[in-house]
């Protein structure tokens, strides 16, 4: 069998299934900020719960890391809020650079890459991700990142809420949902003592759930500093769910030091009730 080129698209597997395929090295206009991603990400059914460059948002890559504000750079794609302007097309975007993969299995890998806006490199990052088989419907997509300052400076992440805009503390690990043809109110979301998009939104948590027609991804925090990170919820105008790195204020990454952030994300077949959707959390972020 002929191995893969180096940077070839990633199928990862679980139990001899195709779940997701992470893309390297993906073609794409400046304005989007390009990124390596998953997409498509499917249930063990085959049912698939991701969406790439969808209308209402083009720069929605799958599942990834995408920030809005690292020292002024656009590393999420499309316009940037601005303070006294609004959203704002500026030309400030940054792209995310496969570097190489120290890890590729069928069930995982681990990937450098760099970090690179107006011709320097900000950040370097280290991703972990590995796919897990936790019961016959369901299985665990565990993702690590580790962001590094490289430069000889301090730098900041931020995100539309700390440069002024309340409620938009995107920025971060983010998870774009498929739209489903006939549901208007989009997908339901759940905690362990909540639900609705407006009570979730914005709110730490253990783990979130976000249930479809046929489907439920919940979320989790898997260290103690990502738990304290809020989750940042869309169901309604689109659905999606990420992990704030920037919410009240801004991250600060002094010159060598690291940020790191893990969640894992139980993809499941079938509507998760409460019980259903933490006893699935507890088995996915102990393995």
């Amino acid at each position: 069998m002929t191995a893969p080129a180096p940077d070839a698209p990633v199928v990862l597997r679980v139990a001899g299934r195709p779940v997701g395929r992470y893309v390297t090295r993906p073609e794409l206009p400046a304005r989007l900020s390009p990124r390596p991603y998953l997409h498509p990400v499917t249930t063990l059914a085959g049912t698939t719960v991701t969406e790439l460059s969808p209308a209402d948002h083009t720069h929605h890559l799958g599942v990834g890391v995408a920030v809005p504000d690292v020292e002024g750079h656009n590393f999420w794609g499309g316009r940037t809020y601005v303070q006294g302007q609004g959203p704002t097309e500026l030309d400030n975007h940054g792209a995310q650079r496969h570097g190489s993969f120290q890890l590729r299995d069928p069930d995982g890998f681990v990937e450098e890459l760099r970090w690179i806006a107006a011709g320097a490199e900000l950040l370097r990052e280290r991703r972990t991700v590995a796919a897990t088989e936790l019961t016959d419907t369901a299985w665990a997509l565990d993702f690590t990142f580790s962001l590094t300052n490289v430069t000889s400076g301090p730098l900041s992440i931020g995100s539309p809420a700390t440069n002024g805009r309340p409620g938009a503390a995107y920025g971060g690990f983010f998870w774009r949902a498929r739209k489903e043809a006939g549901a208007p109110q989009g997908p339901q979301v759940f905690t362990a003592d909540t639900e609705g998009e407006a009570s979730v939104h914005g709110e730490r948590a253990d783990w979130l759930a976000l249930a479809g027609a046929g489907w439920t991804l919940v979320f989790a925090g898997a260290t103690d500093t990502t738990r304290r990170d809020p989750w940042f919820v869309r169901t309604g105008e689109y659905p999606g769910v990420g992990s704030s790195l920037a919410s009240a204020e801004r991250l600060p990454i002094p010159p060598g030091e690291t940020a790191v952030r893990r969640v894992v994300t139980v993809v499941a077949d079938g509507r998760l009730d409460r019980d259903e959707a933490a006893a699935l959390v507890r088995k996915a972020v102990s393995q």
